[in-house]
């Protein structure tokens, strides 16, 4: 007669080729040590199989062991995403939209965007993650996020992508800084210049190290911060200058000037969502609303530049 595994003999399993030995195992499943070896010799002996042998005093799976983990890892793994669509589906029911929003927008901009979403529909409960683009991109395939404001370096073949808000990048300066009395500033203007950079190896640092790299121009970083927000208070600050998307700069144009780059390289958002998103309405919505938004800053900030 087959026997019925038993859950927790197979959890006990799982934790121990994950964690090492069965004493992470017993403290990661709050049991004692010898229980869990108790259940490991329970599994074994209703497999027929051999799962473990001792490897100078320490358990390492058998070629069987390991074949059993990988099963039990992918039902897991899909266990795991019916939780997630579980999820999905009760923030659709209690009107629930989870946004996720790159750092370099996660101030004024996503404020606007969601202020003109709650004002529509006060009913909604909103949640905003701020993550970088890489994450985004994992949650809204995990059903993690509903919708998502990344940068343009995603490629996901569940995600739909849509571009917002094209814009060279734009000198930023402070605005009694001697350059804002140019209407197009070269990057050799900006040679050894004192600069606010945005972190080592983001997609705006790539892009500014090859302006200068291209032109023979000195950067001269004297601080880089991860978020849009922080990179534009410290140019207010009069700390230096910085290159920018203009949505950056929203909420701070009366303490930064912004001025045309004679070198124009263009630089997107992404506006995403996951194919076949169960609260498709509230996404489309939200996704509407940052399509709006977006045009009426990217107005404000470049009248008159």
């Amino acid at each position: 007669m087959r026997k019925t595994l038993n859950l927790r003999q197979v959890e006990a399993f799982k934790a121990v080729i994950e964690l090492g030995t069965v004493n992470r195992a017993a403290e990661a499943l709050f049991v004692s040590q010898p229980a869990v070896s108790k259940l490991l010799l329970k599994l074994e002996q209703d497999t027929g199989m051999a799962l473990f042998e001792r490897v100078r005093g320490k358990l390492a799976p058998t070629p069987h062991g390991m074949r059993l983990y990988e099963e039990v890892d992918r039902i897991f793994a899909g266990l795991s995403q019916l939780e997630e669509a579980v999820e999905s589906i009760r923030r659709d029911e209690q009107r629930q939209l989870s946004i996720g929003v790159m750092p370099a927008l996660s101030g004024s901009f996503v404020r606007r965007v969601s202020m003109e979403f709650i004002k529509k529909h006060p009913d909604v409960h909103v949640s905003i993650h701020t993550r970088s683009s890489q994450f985004l991109a994992e949650w809204l395939v995990a059903r993690q996020v509903d919708v998502a404001l990344v940068g343009s370096r995603i490629e996901n073949p569940y995600i739909d992508r849509e571009p917002m808000v094209s814009s060279p990048l734009f000198c930023a300066m402070p605005l009694d800084h001697p350059l804002a009395r140019k209407r197009v500033i070269r990057i050799a203007d900006l040679d050894g210049v004192p600069f606010v950079s945005f972190a080592p190896g983001s997609q705006t640092d790539t892009l500014v190290r090859s302006l200068f790299a291209a032109a023979g121009a000195r950067l001269n970083v004297v601080l880089d911060a991860v978020s849009a927000p922080t990179v534009c208070e410290f140019v207010g600050a009069g700390l230096g200058i910085s290159l920018v998307h203009p949505l950056f700069a929203e909420g701070l144009r009366h303490r930064i000037a912004l001025r045309r780059l004679e070198s124009e390289i263009e630089f997107s958002f992404l506006l995403c969502r996951v194919r076949a998103s169960r609260n498709a309405s509230l996404v489309e919505a939200f996704m509407e609303d940052a399509r709006c938004v977006a045009r009426q800053v990217s107005d404000e900030l470049l009248h008159g530049v």
